[in-house]
């Protein structure tokens, strides 16, 4: 029997379940878990197709979306934008 690596990005094949994904990261994760998870959204789209909208190479798109990297805001930005992404805030229950 064989098995093999899973990876989020096979799942995440529609707006809805890359929303649902990021929402939940945006919730319950850190910052380095959105860079993460926004690093999985960008390789199930297209790391070229990406970097084509952002004006970024691939290379740089790589690095500033991997485990530990912390890529400057306007980055994240640029990248949610390609992948159909934005940040909404909304008030906290108390």
């Amino acid at each position: 029997m064989t098995t093999t690596k899973f990876d989020i990005a096979d799942y995440l094949d529609s707006n809805e379940m890359i929303a649902e994904y990021l929402n939940t990261t945006l919730e319950e994760g850190d910052s380095s878990d959105l860079v993460v998870a926004i690093g999985h959204i960008a390789k199930a789209i297209g790391m070229t197709k990406i970097a084509e909208e952002t004006g970024m190479s691939r290379p740089s798109l790589y690095k500033a979306l991997s485990d530990g990297a912390k890529p400057q805001f306007g980055t994240i930005m640029k990248v949610l934008k390609a992948v159909g992404g934005q940040i909404s805030v909304k008030p906290l229950s108390v």
